[in-house]
């Protein structure tokens, strides 16, 4: 007898089967997420940048505004490389 999370499972495998990737998706998959983490990191330094001399020159008005900015590119960002995965994905 099979259990309710195993008839899940074979139901969820009828409605979307399983994606095989091949290697070569799968090195360009490696590749955006390298590529994305690089241009976040680049966006963290930099924002955080201007959040530390804002900070250091007084500027208490600007601070909630970069870090909207710094959350809003971060979000872009992961976004476009989900994006850009799926694309791989479907080949």
């Amino acid at each position: 007898m099979k259990s309710a999370y195993e008839l899940a499972m074979e139901r969820l495998e009828e409605s979307e089967p399983e994606v095989k990737l091949t290697d070569e998706q799968k090195a360009e998959l490696a590749a955006i997420d390298d590529k994305f983490k690089a241009k976040i990191a680049e966006r963290e330094l930099f924002l955080d940048d201007l959040i530390r001399k804002a900070e250091m020159e007084g500027s208490f008005l600007e601070l909630p505004q970069l870090q909207e900015q710094k959350s809003r590119e971060i979000s872009a960002l992961k976004d476009e490389c989900e994006a850009a995965k799926e694309t791989a994905r479907k080949g």
